[in-house]
Order: structure tokens, then sequence, then C-alpha cells
């Protein structure tokens, strides 16, 4: 049984600027995304403050955003990263899984990564993820690197969007076959 405590807060802040991007999407007709709630039991909460100091998760969560932009279904994870290095501990199978059967239903799957040390976002494509994914099996380390990114991916805040991630998902969409 997997347990939730204060660390689970981790990446709300990033996930507060992606909640309020698309708001303005959803404002501008742009896009329909919506964040997906993890399903939790509490098992402690603090009277006073009446929050949730202990849980645990009922079942594995998929991706942290699903919805459609301009008629393309999307599903995206958002993750943080503290140095150069992210750590591929930090995906999931269940989030693979969910995010490549989502890709064979036609959809696009990414991830949106916050480089909090460089306070830059970045888009990353499913099938690149893929890629870092699959080299592990053939003895690369665990991880991917900052200076391996494409820097077409960079996503700037744009149009009172702070994390303006549509122009990423248009050169994703340009490249594929």
């Amino acid at each position: 049984m997997a347990t939730w405590n204060s660390r689970g807060l981790r990446g709300s802040a990033f996930e507060e600027l992606i909640n309020m991007t698309n708001d303005i999407y959803a404002e501008k007709s742009l896009a329909l995304v919506q964040k997906i709630p993890t399903p939790i039991t509490p098992l402690e909460i603090d009277k006073a403050t009446r929050h949730i100091t202990l849980a645990y998760f009922e079942k594995d969560s998929t991706v942290d955003y699903i919805g459609v932009v301009q008629s393309v279904p999307v599903c995206f994870d958002a993750k943080e990263c503290h140095t150069d290095t992210f750590p591929m501990q930090n995906i999931h199978a269940h989030q693979l899984n969910f995010m490549e059967q989502f890709e064979k239903q036609g959809g696009i799957s990414f991830l949106l990564v916050y480089f909090t040390a460089r306070n830059e976002f970045y888009y990353l494509p499913f099938r690149v993820l893929k890629r870092y994914v699959d080299r592990i099996g053939e003895g690369h380390p665990k991880n991917f690197k900052y200076a391996e990114l494409d820097p077409k991916y960079f996503i700037r805040s744009e149009g009172g969007a702070p994390v303006h991630y549509l122009e990423a998902l248009s050169t994703d969409l340009s490249e594929r076959p």
C-alpha cells in the first residue's frame, strides 16, 4: 500500500501554473484540459486544520492531465527536476503504459518538465520519452540529461499563459508521420 504525506505536495506550484495556463486556454477556446485527481483514502486528519496528514493511494493513477486541444486528444504528466539530470524512476510503469495506450488510440502523450534550478519548462514528446526508457535496457543510465533535450521544445510564457505548451504541441504534431 503506497502512502501519502507532505511529500505528495511536490510539484503543486508547477501544477498551479499549468492549471492557470489551462484556464486561459479554456477561456480563449483553445483547449479543454483538466487535472485528474489522484484517488486517496485519508488515514489521519489534523483536526485543527482539517488537512489530511496521512493517506494511501486507492489505485495507481494514470497521468496528471487529460483533455482535448483543437480536436486532438492529449494526456500529459507534470514532473519537476531540481538538477540537470532527470531520474527515470520519477516516471512509473503504469504511467508509461497509459501514455503508450493513449497514443495507440490516436491521442498525443507528453511530459511537461520543470527544471527548477533553471526556472525552465520543457515539453517532452512521448516518442522521445520512450527512447529514453528503451535505452536503459541497452545499459544506459536510468536518466536523461538537460543537455540532451531538443531546444525547440522549451516552453516560454506567452499571452498570460505561464506554461504555454501549445506551441511545443504544434511542433510535436508537425513532426509525426
